[in-house]
């Protein structure tokens, strides 16, 4: 649930944290305070798009910080461990926006993307706007909402996967049949050009090893030369250095008799000897191994040049041969299958049978879904003044079907304007679609796993008696889950089991939204206000108390 809010910066908020308790929590004030600010930084925190204009005037940047505990998240618990992510009791999210409209977001304190914040929240908080029953009217959303009340995106996901494989196969059979002809040439093409770079025999490390042996053998006669000239230096000559450091080292040594500071440099000329020797030796053993071979320098330089020709052929370095005829080969293997036609229709056939049984197991376990989730909406549509109002989901097939099923998903209501069942957008006035809305988020919300609803004005058009059922309805959802309600009906407000009032001040010239916890005598108040309006007298003071007394 969510625990802790803390914002910076936000539109009208310079400074708030809010600690949110559990059960049914009513969010009041004037219009124009500020109560959907709170909404609407939720929202951006948990990864809503966001841009400059979201920050406070005279602010740099905007931040929100959200805690939540995860004792009844289990879901986004598994979600940091499967991601490498610092796995604790709470859950810290938060955002920062600059200035120049881009974001930063963490989680407990590590950089993520937002579009990880959005993975997150969906097993932390669902947020139903005030116009939630708009989205309702379209067909894709209809579906959207019935398959995740019946948990049947797993589902839905195979049959995408299945529907895109099936396209696929039907599009290579397509091809293979309209360009066979070309297919054929191109086959052709790339069979010769495997067998050219095959019959090289040529790979990166034979490449490398030519080019050293090329330099050696190109440059051999100033090898044997140089050799021989430092063996002369070193130890041939009359003046062989090997010599005259073992003259120096004698006479140091008996000179170190008179003076026992010269046995150091002896030491070091020792060493100078014995290292000198070991080159020597190596020097020699060099220039019997270097030869001059002009036919082997041919050889090489003609192998050289045939992987040149190659290469230049082919338009490639040399060290590239290599990869490019492992993508002919894959690509000739890829038109093999293509130019097959036997074994690319019976692919469609094989996936097109996989994609009309998962589709037809989707279907039925849709038809289960709508007739549950019809009956529990129709029970809370008579709660809400729609007496004899009756809520269908009709499934209307899909000619040959698509990656979302064989059928696509419609609203319908029956008993409002005629016993005949029309679609919803057809049937409903505003009133009453508002109402239905409400119907259909309490009863899916009841179904979803998350354990923080946040409801933004869901009861426009709505009062009366009814908005007495939905403060109900509400307090008994937030007997099991943590519910926020944005309202300005006190029937609803009076149902909560606590209130935040939100006012507008004015200070220095800014305005700034506060939030505060009421009880006691300032949530009478509000509650008279709400009832009231701008003059509050002693009778709407005592109906609003009576209202919290009896609900």
């Amino acid at each position: 649930m969510l625990c802790r809010l803390t914002i910076r910066d936000f539109v009208l908020v310079d400074r708030l944290e809010l600690e949110f308790p559990r059960g049914f929590g009513a969010l009041t004030g004037e219009t124009g305070a500020g109560k959907s600010i709170l909404v609407d930084a939720l929202a951006f925190v948990l990864g809503e798009r966001a841009d400059a204009g979201l920050i406070r005037a005279g602010g740099e940047r905007a931040e929100v910080t959200a805690e939540f505990d995860l004792a009844a998240s289990p879901a986004a618990a598994d979600w940091l461990q499967a991601h490498d992510l610092d796995t604790q009791d709470l859950l810290l999210l938060r955002r920062v926006l600059d200035a120049n409209g881009r974001s930063r977001a963490y989680l407990n304190g590590s950089p993520v993307t937002v579009q990880q914040l959005r993975e997150v929240a969906e097993s932390l908080i669902d947020i139903h706007g005030q116009h939630a029953h708009q989205s309702l009217l379209r067909s894709d959303a209809q579906r959207a909402l019935l398959d995740s009340h019946a948990r049947l995106e797993p589902l839905l996901a195979d049959v995408a996967a299945a529907w895109r494989q099936w396209r696929e196969a039907r599009t290579m059979l397509e091809a293979a049949r309209d360009g066979i002809e070309a297919l054929v040439a191109e086959r052709e093409q790339l069979d010769w050009q495997i067998r050219e770079v095959q019959a090289l025999g040529f790979s990166v490390d034979e490449w490398l090893a030519l080019n050293e042996e090329h330099r050696r053998l190109a440059h051999a006669t100033s090898l044997v030369e140089g050799a021989q000239f430092s063996l002369q230096l070193l130890a041939e000559g009359d003046a062989a250095c090997e010599a005259q450091v073992a003259t120096v080292a004698n006479r140091l040594d008996g000179l170190a008799e008179y003076d026992p500071a010269l046995a150091e440099v002896g030491v070091l000329l020792q060493s100078a000897q014995a290292e000198l020797s070991e080159a020597i030796s190596a020097l020699r053993r060099y220039a019997t191994r270097v030869e001059l071979d002009p036919r082997r320098l041919t050889e090489v330089e003609t192998r050289i040049e045939v992987v040149l020709g190659c290469a230049r052929r082919f338009r490639c370095a040399p060290d590239d041969l290599p990869a490019l005829l492992a993508r002919w080969e894959e690509r000739l293997r890829v038109l093999g299958e293509t130019a097959d036609v036997a074994a690319l229709a019976a692919r469609v056939a094989t996936s097109r049978t996989a994609y009309e049984e998962l589709a037809q197991r989707l279907s039925g376990e849709r038809a289960k879904a709508a007739a549950v989730l019809g009956n529990e909406v129709s029970q809370v549509m008579q709660q809400l003044a729609l007496v004899g109002g009756c809520f269908e989901l009709g499934l209307l097939p899909i000619e040959g079907g698509n990656a979302c099923g064989f059928e696509q998903v419609e609203f319908r209501i029956a008993g409002l304007a005629g016993s005949q069942t029309r679609p919803l957008a057809k049937v409903a006035s505003g009133g009453e679609l508002s109402r239905i809305s409400l119907a259909i988020q309490v009863v899916t919300s009841q179904a979803a796993s998350v354990p923080t609803l946040i409801f933004d004005e869901v009861d426009v058009g709505i009062g009366g008696g009814v908005a007495e059922v939905v403060g109900r309805l509400l307090r008994e959802l937030g007997c099991e889950r943590q519910v926020l309600c944005v309202t300005h009906l006190p029937q609803v407000a009076a149902c909560a089991n606590w209130q935040w009032q939100v006012s507008k001040i004015s200070d220095a010239g800014q305005v700034r939204s506060r939030v505060a916890a009421i009880e006691g005598e300032a949530r009478i108040e509000e509650i008279a206000r709400m009832l009231g309006g701008i003059e509050i007298t002693p009778i709407t003071r005592q109906h609003a108390s009576e209202m919290l007394r009896l609900s």
